[in-house]
């Protein structure tokens, strides 16, 4: 019997690029022996053609679905979504853009078939990007391996095989601000590599502009690490230490000498310091507090609008079990 392969392709955007993103994908998988495949796109509320063109996709070739998103709610809930929607003995998560190149996948599914649960691409280079975004992502894994317990594959991002025992823990993993990587190192089982050049975009442009890149990294630190938390603890001891320094040296001016004017500098320093400590300690805190708020709230992490090519189960709404995506049932929607 065929193995079933589910390839995942979260999309934001996408209409220059999708068409040949899906020629692409369905030539190489096609060209794979005892497999069966699936393609399931996850339309995050794209703004662009790319929701029309990919219900054209899934009609003219029933091995793809669409799962689309009432708005947009990030790539990480975008492809938590298609893993919710795989069916696969393993499935494969791939951007739309065509920088991580489907001829890698034969690769990865013949070091599955060796007996590896998760085979995650390692770039060994990154074409078309910039000095600053190579930096900063070197620094990333870096920083996160030294702050975390949970220790992460350098230059590695999203691009990966994961096996379904992999796939039923992440989905049994309920937490809202979702750093897959990091979920999927943590989870452990057989891991391996498989090296490649990653290669420039077709067209469009990047989806992680600068801020989106500080929030991403924000929550890989904050859900592997209490590291922060730590460390604002250690500010606040030393700030408690120079204000007691502080205290001591205003003790001996003011008890020794005449001109206690004199002190009114380091007073003044002092204040600044343990109110400057105080503020990025709350702000420490609020963030992780802010976390605890929203995963309490247990809000669907996802609201699905339309779902194309799953078949009758597609005429269900969604209540898995885990991340707990949620689908509308508007009259005039496909489901």
């Amino acid at each position: 019997m065929k193995m079933l392969i589910s390839v995942i392709v979260p999309c934001y955007n996408e209409a220059q690029v999708i068409v040949e993103t899906n020629r692409q994908l369905v030539a190489t998988l096609a060209g794979i022996e005892g497999i069966d495949f699936e393609i399931i796109y996850v339309d995050d509320g794209s703004r662009d053609e790319t929701p029309d063109l990919l219900r054209a996709i899934q009609t003219a070739d029933n091995r793809t679905r669409v799962v689309r998103f009432s708005r947009n709610f990030g790539h990480q809930l975008a492809v938590s979504a298609g893993l919710e929607h795989a069916g696969g003995d393993a499935a494969i998560i791939i951007d739309a853009d065509l920088q991580d190149p489907p001829e890698i996948i034969p690769e990865m599914i013949a070091r599955w078939r060796d007996g590896y649960h998760v085979v995650y691409g390692m770039r060994t280079d990154r074409a078309g990007e910039t000095a600053f975004k190579l930096w900063t992502a070197k620094l990333f894994y870096r920083l996160i391996n030294r702050l975390s317990k949970v220790k992460l594959p350098l230059d590695v991002g999203d691009f990966r095989l994961i096996d379904r025992r992999v796939i039923d823990v992440l989905l049994s993993m309920p937490e809202r601000d979702r750093f897959l990587r990091g979920m999927v190192s943590w989870i452990g089982f057989r891991q391996v590599a498989v090296m490649y050049r990653r290669v420039e975009r077709r067209a469009g442009e990047s989806k992680y502009p600068l801020w989106k890149m500080l929030q991403f990294a924000a929550d890989g630190v904050i859900s592997f690490s209490l590291t922060p938390l730590r460390v604002a603890l250690w500010v606040g001891f030393l700030s408690i230490a120079l204000a007691f320094a502080g205290i001591v040296y205003a003790l001996v001016i003011r008890l020794y000498t005449n001109d206690w004017v004199r002190g009114w500098t380091s007073i003044f320093t002092a204040v600044l310091f343990i109110g400057g400590a105080q503020l990025v300690t709350l702000g420490i805190i609020g963030e992780y507090i802010g976390r605890i708020y929203a995963e309490v709230k247990r809000r669907p992490l996802y609201v699905v609008e339309e779902r194309l090519g799953f078949g009758n189960a597609a005429t269900t709404p969604l209540r898995t079990a885990g991340t707990s995506g949620f689908e509308t049932a508007e009259p005039g929607l496909h489901h």
